[in-house]
């Protein structure tokens, strides 16, 4: 049955193909807020509702009881052309409540003041405890096959396509928080099977902080803002953070790899995600094996730099989510292959002496390489953050036959949390039926009531055996595809709270990504420990970081401890003797650039046909062209106009993944420090660059940002002291020539050689 595409899921395709192959209506840079460009005045003629924008759909049309319902999905939207109430009375006036007199008090009886006030009270449901801020979208997940020798799941089967909806997400900042602060990703993926919804919620980092669940709310409090004066919001450079993860040295692993590049993605499409657990896999006869989940872009792991994740943070706070929305707008759809890792399911759960059962360590890919099994792709962004993004509900505990869980006890105590805070956060027992959460397969499970209960069931026999309702339901075997749990057996032990012994060693994977890194990426861990630590108020928490750090590598216990003036303690245990994994650099690939952010700026005095020239074969190439000048609007208007996306004033180099210059534009008239504060009035004067676009030039060299230069764009790099041969930089006569070059950098994401070490 899965092998077959559903029409739910054939129609969402044939739409994000149309989307690919359109040239996108109007403006062909994305971020445009609406289908249809708005008139000046307001409108008055009547009309229905506009459809949504050519990239955006909702939750495919299935009835709260996994029916398909052949609806259109505008047709679970708002309807009719004219405001009513909400039981569809239609109104005259809703600017005016209804008052005796027109300055009298107000009725009580006013009915359509006390529905839009009580529904407006209403509009906030609580925000979840983690992963509170989150972006998402909507996709297409093809199996390859190659995992059908070790699961029976149909979705895996050779050539199924099932349809999924991806939240990404950061773990301790609020809804208000920003994009880019340095934290783990949550990355939960739903898959709508055939055999019921699949579940796989994960992060961007493959082990977690803590190796048991009863030690999670000790973490989540230890890492959000300090309760007496909710002080800092979404980030963990402060002392109790610090003391949590310094006093429970099972935290050290997730934590250097928090500290590292993959704490500040570069984007959601450039990101892995992991399932963190070992999971049980089960194939048709029967048999077991035990697997790890990976997910790896297409486009690379990249990451921001420290100095970028800080400017954005403060100037574009939804850089991740808009990155991801105009992505797909752009038909830059993101791809990531779903991979396992495979290891025998022998009785002690271990392999190559590494405790599977153990969410605080890794097994290298060198040991066990990742196997691909299929591909998903993310055509659709939301119609709606609310209904979709805010609401969808993942649980750990929503598998399908063929996929099972182990002993892991961080895993099984996230079985119980997860369906727990579902029914706190969405008001009841029924979330399963909100339209984004709704399984594609029939539902027949004899729960009834409760909040919110939106299907109307028949019958008078909700239990069973039954035989007023005929014996329905009945139960399922094993071939008629039932979920029977792998019968695992269960070793005879005494009560405990206690761990294996092989959980106590807290500092060899800490220690093998230390050494895995280029010398490049160790500069960033120090500097991030150095800037986090030095954020803590107490000596003694940061003398106790040292003393973790001096059990992973004196190197890097030296360096911080210098940063932050204190004495180098000395190990405390024997380093382990670990073979580094180049599998966890980030850097030495090249990747797709599809997506990426050019900025070409020029005041229209210079080369304008080459503008125009080079922002063509930029969007020809899969990249988004921005044009930057000192003044909006368009630029040779009465010609071939080229219209202006950002000016000086609104540009930051954080926006951009290179920095194209046709030309050295001089001061704008806006160019004095009361219209805007990046302009040093003083050095304005004599500048012979306006000095916003010096200042671009200069974070993006920094930031190791490629740049491009032709027809007087060298004297552009010459004003802003960057030399026109530097790594990175490529200057030429010619528009054409000279993206070509910089498309060729983009591929490594940054020029890296310009980013030297400490000896």
């Amino acid at each position: 049955m899965s092998e077959k595409k559903s029409p739910v899921s054939a129609a969402a395709e044939k739409a994000a193909e149309k989307v690919r192959k359109t040239v996108r209506p109007g403006n062909e840079i994305p971020g445009a807020p609406g289908p249809e460009a708005p008139s000046v005045e307001e409108p008055t003629e009547a009309r229905g509702p506009l459809p949504p924008k050519y990239d955006q759909r909702g939750p495919d049309p299935y009835s709260p009881t996994g029916q398909p319902t052949g609806a259109e999905q505008s047709q679970v939207a708002q309807e009719g052309a004219y405001l009513t109430t909400a039981q569809g009375a239609r109104l005259y006036d809703t600017d005016h409540s209804l008052k005796a007199g027109p300055r009298g008090p107000v009725l009580l009886q006013d009915h359509h003041l006390r529905e839009k006030i009580t529904h407006f009270d209403h509009e906030r449901i609580p925000e979840r405890v983690v992963h509170a801020r989150g972006a998402a979208a909507h996709g297409v997940f093809r199996a390859y096959g190659a995992a059908a020798g070790i699961t029976k799941a149909a979705f895996l089967a050779e050539g199924a396509e099932t349809p999924v909806f991806v939240r990404f997400s950061t773990v301790l900042g609020s809804r208000g928080s920003a994009d880019t602060v340095r934290d783990t990703r949550g990355f939960a993926t739903k898959f709508y099977t055939d055999e019921g919804v699949f579940d796989l919620v994960g992060n961007n980092i493959p082990v977690f902080f803590i190796q048991d669940a009863i030690k999670f709310p000790d973490v989540i409090h230890a890492g959000k803002p300090h309760p007496d004066r909710e002080i800092p919001q979404a980030q963990s450079a402060h002392d109790t953070f610090w003391d949590f993860v310094t006093l429970h040295t099972e935290a050290t692993h997730h934590t250097l790899w928090n500290m590292s590049d993959r704490g500040i993605p570069r984007s959601f499409r450039m990101m892995e995600g992991f399932g963190v657990h070992t999971f049980r896999l089960v194939n048709a006869e029967g048999a077991t094996t035990l697997v790890k989940f990976h997910w790896k872009p297409k486009l690379g792991v990249h990451s921001l730099v420290w100095e970028e994740a800080q400017i954005t943070a403060g100037v574009d706070p939804d850089f991740h989510r808009r990155d991801l929305a105009d992505a797909i707008e752009s038909g830059a759809f993101p791809q990531w292959e779903l991979g396992v890792q495979t290891f025998p399911d022998t009785e002690d759960q271990t392999f190559e002496g590494i405790d599977l059962l153990d969410p605080t360590k890794i097994v290298p890919e060198e040991l066990a390489p990742v196997r691909p099994i299929g591909l998903m792709t993310l055509n659709a962004n939301p119609s709606n953050f609310f209904a979709e993004t805010e609401q969808v509900a993942f649980h750990i505990g929503h598998l399908v036959p063929g996929i099972d869980v182990t002993d892991d006890p961080l895993l099984q105590g996230r079985l119980f949390s997860y369906l727990d805070t579902q029914i706190s956060r969405l008001g009841g027992p029924n979330f399963a039926q909100l339209p984004i959460n709704r399984t594609h397969t029939p539902v027949n499970d004899m729960l009834r009531d409760g909040m919110h209960q939106t299907a109307v069931h028949r019958g008078v026999a909700p239990y069973r055996p039954n035989s007023l309702d005929g014996g329905c339901p009945f139960l399922a075997g094993a071939d008629t595809g039932a979920y029977i749990e792998v019968p695992a057996e269960v070793p005879a032990a005494r009560k405990v709270r206690d761990a294996a012994a092989s959980f106590d060693d807290h500092f060899s994977q800490a220690r093998l990504f230390w050494l895995s890194m280029t010398p490049t990426e160790g500069e960033h861990i120090v500097a991030a420990y150095t800037f986090e630590l030095g954020k803590c108020w107490q000596t003694a928490v940061k003398e106790r970081a040292l003393q973790v750090l001096a059990n992973v590598d004196p190197d890097l216990c030296t360096q911080v401890a210098t940063g932050l003036g204190l004495p180098v303690p000395e190990a405390t245990v024997t380093l382990a003797a670990v073979e580094p994994s180049p599998a966890l650099s980030q850097l030495g690939e090249a990747w797709p650039v599809d997506g990426r952010v050019i900025g070409i700026v020029t005041d229209g005095a210079d080369d304008l046909d080459g503008v125009r020239e080079v922002r063509r074969a930029v969007l020809d190439a899969g990249m988004v062209p921005l044009v930057i000048a000192p003044a909006g609007g368009t630029l040779d208007p009465g010609g071939d106009p080229v219209t202006v996306q950002r000016t000086f004033a609104t540009a930051r180099s954080t926006e951009f993944d290179a920095i194209l210059l046709a030309g050295a534009p001089t001061l704008a008239a806006d160019a004095y420090g009361a219209r805007d504060a990046k302009v040093d009035d003083g050095a304005a004067q004599s500048a012979a660059v306006d000095p916003r676009l010096l200042l671009m030039l200069t974070e993006a060299y920094r930031h190791g940002k490629a740049l491009g230069a032709w027809a007087g764009g060298a004297d552009a790099l010459e004003a802003a002291g960057l030399p026109a041969d530097a790594v990175g930089v490529v200057t030429g006569e010619a528009a054409d020539t000279v993206l070509q070059s910089v498309t060729g950098l983009l591929g490594q994401h940054r020029a890296w050689d310009r980013f030297i070490p400490a000896l």
